[in-house]
């Protein structure tokens, strides 16, 4: 991959999450073996830890549309290598069942590979987002 397709490849990730595109659709731009990798506790929610498959995507998109009520999305950079795209930028997001809002700064590190998403890396203040989403 070139790192021009590993910027578009990003950008029509974005693109689509921001569109409202069945998380089915959206997964296709991901590999059947997917390494889906959100460092912190898991159990908290759903989506952190580590995962494979196809699914992790699909359950991502889902389960984040009921649990959580983005507040705010702000993207700064994306660069690209010949093998990656790195999405830097400002989340918030406020946990339905608590009512607390997440504020962080994230990094997502998509390792692309034959015109598909194998790796889905991202980084953000874990330890914020498992207290928000515990119950007191």
């Amino acid at each position: 991959m070139s790192i021009e397709s590993n910027l578009n490849m990003a950008n029509q990730f974005l693109a689509r999450l921001g569109s409202g595109e069945a998380p089915e659709t959206i997964a296709q731009m991901f590999s059947a073996d997917l390494d889906w990798i959100i460092p912190g506790e898991a159990g908290v929610l759903p989506w952190v830890g580590h995962q494979t498959g196809r699914s992790a995507i699909i359950n991502f998109l889902r389960e984040s549309s009921h649990m959580i009520e983005r507040v705010g999305l702000d993207v700064h950079e994306v660069l690209a290598s010949d093998n990656r795209a790195i999405i830097f930028g400002e989340l918030a997001s406020r946990v339905v069942s608590t009512g607390k809002t997440i504020e962080t700064a994230y990094a997502i590190v998509l390792t692309i590979a034959d015109d598909q998403i194998t790796r889905f890396l991202m980084l953000e203040d874990s330890l914020a987002t498992a207290i928000a989403a515990r119950a007191d």
